[in-house]
């Protein structure tokens, strides 16, 4: 396991190397910097000042250069400064990420919640009224824009009924009560377009377990229904989403930005947007790079729950 453990960080920490550097670069070709930037906004600025403070900050090296300095100063803990915030770059991050995992972490146990007793309950009473229910719920889920459904729920609990705060986020040091009124319309958005997808990988997950000859061999030992769908079929059932989990997760903390846009949530998704269309490079770098961790980091976490409900995989095993 240990041996695993560094063979994987260590793949990891050389992709996120390439990341880093096509990352920069891709950055480095969008038009305009901010030298452009200031220009832009100083009537005043000559073309030897601009000049000047390019070479000042480094901008008319070669972008190899450039990278190398930008890694030398990350790799010391240096990501530089904010351009749209004027702060440092992990100063604003750090709370946008805590934004992002308060809200995705509850949809993500929301849906899980409904979706797995959902998906496993109507492949056992596959053609049945439930078994048709809950394949039209999922289907309405997947097609259902999220920029329609959150729009609705405002127009519903925030405008006619006024039960809850149309966007935002609570005001710090708020008590749970008012956090969970903040919270709740932007979850149930993310709920609602997830549990449909979660709900279908069950069902079809279930429906191809259901058949193996182990399964059979349980009932004909006299195993209850029970026994035999929530110990036996479930836990190889939810090998396969798993992998669906593992690709949620870095998705939905780089990806949630029209949910993040509709409640204006502070979090990830917004962040990134703003900080592309701001030219805020040291910003969209960082944040681009965390979103490729959390990728790396939910790949692990899906190959570890593969061993653990299968004890016949073996990690880093080549049978």
């Amino acid at each position: 396991m240990i041996g695993y453990l560094v063979i994987r960080l260590s793949q990891s920490l050389l992709v996120l190397m390439i990341m880093s550097f096509v990352i920069y670069s891709l950055i480095g070709l969008m038009p305009g910097d901010p030298i452009d930037l200031m220009i832009s906004s100083d009537p005043y600025m000559t073309s030897e000042d601009a000049a000047h403070l390019r070479s000042l900050y480094g901008l008319d090296l070669p972008i190899y250069e450039r990278y190398w300095n930008w890694l030398m100063s990350a790799l010391g803990g240096d990501f530089g400064y904010s351009r749209l915030y004027n702060q440092p770059v992990a100063q604003v991050l750090v709370p946008a990420l805590m934004n992002s995992v308060q809200l995705l972490v509850v949809a993500l146990v929301l849906s899980i919640s409904v979706a797995v007793p959902a998906g496993v309950l109507a492949a056992y009473r596959q053609r049945s009224v439930f078994d048709y229910s809950v394949n039209l719920f999922a289907f309405a889920g997947i097609s259902i824009p999220q920029f329609w459904l959150g729009l609705m729920l405002i127009m519903l609990f925030a405008v006619l009924l006024g039960w809850l705060p149309a966007g935002g986020i609570a005001p710090e040091g708020a008590p749970l009560g008012e956090q969970l009124r903040y919270l709740l319309l932007p979850a149930i958005t993310l709920t609602m377009t997830s549990i449909g997808s979660h709900a279908r990988y069950i069902r079809s997950a279930m429906l191809e377990v259901l058949r193996q000859d182990y399964i059979r061999t349980a009932r004909a030992k006299g195993a209850g229904a029970s026994r035999v769908i929530w110990r036996h079929a479930l836990r190889n059932a939810l090998i396969p989403f798993v992998t669906v989990l593992a690709l949620d997760f870095g998705f939905l903390f780089s990806g949630a930005l029209i949910v993040e846009t509709i409640f204006a949530w502070p979090g990830m998704g917004k962040l990134i947007f703003d900080a592309i269309m701001g030219n805020d490079y040291n910003l969209a770098l960082l944040s681009l790079m965390l979103a490729t961790a959390l990728v790396l980091t939910g790949n692990l976490l899906a190959d570890l729950a593969y061993a653990w409900l299968d004890p016949r995989i073996k990690l880093g095993s080549r049978g």
